[in-house]
């Protein structure tokens, strides 16, 4: 086992929410991880970053990892989630709200549904 892949399995069962992505949840270095960041912050998800452009192998390494080619990367309770794509079709739906309930992630279900109503409207 790899140096990245051995961190990359503590990081996620050492948080609950694990976002891997391209640069920090504060200063988000692409529009894709930059969505996605940004629904975690607006719905008060309490969720680790992991800055994948800090560390090559780890960059390679979780892409290898979840046999998922793209960035950023969602983990919640362990398990792979998605990517940008994915996590904007739950949010929307409310699937994300149903697995963050579900893993016992607190989040706030007003703000859920404000995302909802903004882009259903």
């Amino acid at each position: 086992m790899t140096d990245a892949v051995s961190k990359i399995k503590e990081t996620i069962t050492s948080n609950d929410v694990v976002l891997f992505m391209k640069g920090t949840k504060e200063m988000p270095q692409c529009g894709f991880s930059s969505r996605v960041a940004g629904v975690l912050n607006y719905m008060g998800v309490q969720f680790s970053d992991v800055n994948v452009l800090a560390d090559d192998g780890l960059r390679q390494g979780i892409k290898e990892f979840s046999d998922w080619p793209t960035i950023p990367q969602l983990y919640v309770k362990g398990e792979f989630v998605g990517g940008c794509d994915i996590i904007t079709e739950m949010t929307m739906s409310g699937e994300l709200d149903t697995l963050f309930t579900e893993s016992g992630v607190t989040f706030d279900k007003d703000a859920a549904e404000k995302i909802r109503e903004a882009n259903n409207g």
